[in-house]
């Protein structure tokens, strides 16, 4: 098993966070979205990232020529709390591959959503989850 660790500091100022891994670059996170994405923006980022990531050396490991790619997502919010996605679309922009390379895009994407991208899978019903806290 693999541990990672990140902390998340509040700015003292609205909404705002920055975080990270310890001594590591550190991120905005901004509740209000005016120093940095909101928490539910940097999930739609963190799944668009982690597939991203997936698609493109699965294309590059196949030898599918890309130039440029952007991962587009969105997604659709409960009404009610907790506000959670119930929807999320992902439309990826790819320059670069040929005609012919349908099949290996088709397949790195699939293979990114139903075996590699642990942020998605993170966000299964199955999560086990723990929490506490101490005073500082």
């Amino acid at each position: 098993m693999s541990t990672r660790e990140v902390v998340l500091r509040w700015t003292g100022e609205g909404d705002a966070f920055t975080g990270g891994v310890e001594g590591g670059v550190q991120i905005p996170i901004d509740g209000g979205r005016a120093s940095g994405p909101s928490p539910m923006d940097a999930l739609l980022l963190a799944v668009a990232g982690c597939m991203g990531v997936d698609v493109l050396m699965i294309l590059q490991k196949g030898r599918v020529p890309l130039t440029a790619m952007d991962v587009v997502v969105s997604g659709d919010r409960a009404e009610d709390p907790p506000r959670r996605f119930t929807t999320l679309r992902l439309t990826y922009r790819l320059s670069g591959p040929e005609a012919g390379h349908e099949d290996r895009i088709e397949r790195a994407i699939a293979l990114s959503r139903d075996k590699y991208c642990s942020v998605l899978h993170t966000l299964r019903d199955e999560l086990d989850l723990t929490i506490d806290y101490i005073r500082a």
